[in-house]
């Protein structure tokens, strides 16, 4: 059972964006080919950049990498441990912190959350899903990947095949299967009417 999960828009946006949907059920037997891993860290790669400095890094952490079990139990927090480590990888979204002349990189989050978005929308166009996750406990991971001083962990993402709704169980399964909801656009516009 899955809820039909595709935008409903008050105008037509290209279809990977309408059909893109955060799942937290996993195919627990499916991992990404190479190819397909290669694929959305290269979309990311290629994000638009504040004088193209690039401060985003990531960890792709596959179920099979010896290190999965450590950032399932001790990085991520709360249920997310229960559903998580079921997708075929976790990308761990990192941002150096300060610029080459050791000034800080203020605009360091947003290029890396422009980085992130493009590998959700990259896997949704090979026909795969992601779930970003806020819920993790930054210093363990980083301390799991031996980040310096110099790099923040600032979000997870699984990535994987979705899985029906009925592997997950409670509130969880009642998310899965809800439909999706934004606030309009009157809502979000603070000035100017398209």
């Amino acid at each position: 059972m899955q809820a039909n999960k595709i935008a409903i828009t008050s105008a037509p946006i290209a279809p990977v964006l309408a059909e893109r949907w955060s799942p937290r059920s996993f195919k627990k037997d499916y991992l990404l080919t190479q190819d397909e891993a290669l694929s959305i860290l290269e979309a990311a790669r290629w994000a638009p950049s504040a004088n193209n400095i690039q401060p985003w890094r990531f960890a792709y952490i596959s179920r099979v990498d010896p290190i999965h079990k450590e950032i399932s139990e001790k990085g991520l927090s709360g249920f997310n441990q229960a559903w998580a480590p079921d997708a075929s990888a976790l990308i761990v979204v990192i941002a150096q912190i300060n610029l080459p002349d050791g000034r800080e990189n203020t605009g360091r989050h947003y290029d890396a959350g422009l980085a992130a978005s493009m590998i959700l929308v990259q896997a949704q166009e090979l026909g795969l899903h992601t779930h970003h996750i806020g819920g993790i406990v930054h210093g363990e991971i980083a301390k799991t990947l031996k980040l310096d001083d110099n790099h923040e962990v600032l979000v997870a993402i699984a990535v994987g095949k979705v899985a029906p709704a009925e592997q997950l169980q409670g509130p969880a399964f009642e998310r899965e299967i809800a439909p999706r909801v934004r606030l309009t656009l009157d809502e979000i516009i603070v000035h100017g009417k398209p």
